[in-house]
């Protein structure tokens, strides 16, 4: 079968591995679309944080059930599905009080894992979730939703509060669509301008700041919120500019989350958080239960994932795929990949 492999930074390669065989409680699938998500990119341009080659990436995708035994969720031969693509232990502290997102020992496909990135894939059946009809290009879609929708949860934004997120790819504005679902008044950073436009014309944010400058960023700030500060920040970038641009934006007693991964180290005044009384979240991978509700959510109308969806390669296109949104990032917003079509 034909699999994608970034063998080092810089270099994306088709070649030809053995189609898997599924173990006792595993299923067996054809992989239909696959989203690049920013840690692939990461990991191809040799800035992901946990990047090691050679590596097949991939962990945002959708897929037809081709072999599964009987089991108790109703998953069955033909069914379009989506994934969960974070194998913790079970064993750590963190798996104990069930936190398994938070996984001491986690390996996320694609990252400390190989990835989906492949003709066909062999998973565990509990990681396996019915798309309920869903398309496969959407379900593609899910799992960054879930990351961005995990993270909103934790700081739990509600109507009459104001709301930031500093970046505007695709953790970004799925980010954003979270906050505004739960009723806040969302607002979106980002230094490309395109992006910005988009993001807030596309899915009806309620503003948006060019952080071209500090001064820009921190005027903009206070025009917003009458001089006052946002009620929640979110980070969905990973660099140490816009760490310190959340925490800047943050009101007193304000809560911060932190979505974006990256390399560099911050040097900030972190006498800030207590002066600020603020609320520091991580956030890291997502829950079963955010998938599930995010399904449901997506199957309801109220968000369409599909207009985050900019660019769409065949499979047979991937190194092109990963150069072209590797150089024009600041215009591309989700790119995703076709790999085959259901039965």
């Amino acid at each position: 079968m034909k699999t994608i492999i970034i063998p080092k930074p810089g270099e994306v390669q088709i070649i030809e591995t053995e189609k898997p065989v599924r173990k006792k409680g595993e299923a067996l699938l054809k992989i239909l679309y696959g989203g690049i998500c920013g840690s692939d990119l990461g990991t191809y341009r040799g800035t992901f944080a946990y990047a090691s080659y050679p590596r097949i990436p991939g962990h945002e995708f959708s897929a037809q059930i081709l072999e599964i035994d009987e089991n108790d969720a109703g998953l069955k031969p033909g069914m379009i599905v989506t994934c969960n693509p974070y194998f913790n232990c079970g064993t750590c502290y963190s798996c104990q009080r069930g936190l398994v997102n938070c996984c001491t020992h986690n390996e996320t496909m694609g990252a400390q894992r190989d990835g989906a990135f492949s003709e066909y894939v062999a998973m565990p059946v509990e990681r396996i979730y019915d798309g309920k009809g869903l398309s496969p290009k959407t379900l593609a879609l899910i799992e960054p939703f879930c990351i961005s929708y995990h993270g909103v949860s934790r700081a739990k934004p509600h109507a009459g509060e104001k709301v930031l997120v500093v970046g505007a790819g695709t953790i970004g504005v799925l980010a954003a669509n979270a906050a505004k679902a739960a009723g806040a008044e969302v607002y979106i950073a980002d230094i490309a301008p395109k992006k910005l436009d988009y993001a807030v014309k596309t899915f009806g944010l309620d503003g948006k700041i060019l952080s071209n400058t500090p001064e820009h960023f921190d005027e903009s700030v206070a025009n917003l919120t009458n001089g006052n500060g946002f009620d929640v920040t979110i980070e969905a970038v990973g660099l140490p500019s816009t760490f310190q641009n959340c925490i800047d934006a943050a009101a007193f007693g304000a809560r911060f989350v932190q979505i974006g991964v990256g390399r560099k180290h911050a040097d900030f005044d972190f006498t800030l958080l207590q002066k600020k009384e603020l609320n520091v979240f991580g956030s890291r991978n997502a829950l079963k239960k955010d998938f599930l509700e995010l399904i449901d959510l997506v199957r309801s109308g109220k968000v369409d994932l599909d207009k985050i969806v900019t660019n769409v390669y065949e499979m047979d296109d991937a190194a092109s795929a990963f150069k072209d949104f590797s150089d024009r990032a600041a215009s591309m917003l989700k790119v995703v990949i076709h790999f085959s079509d259901p039965a």
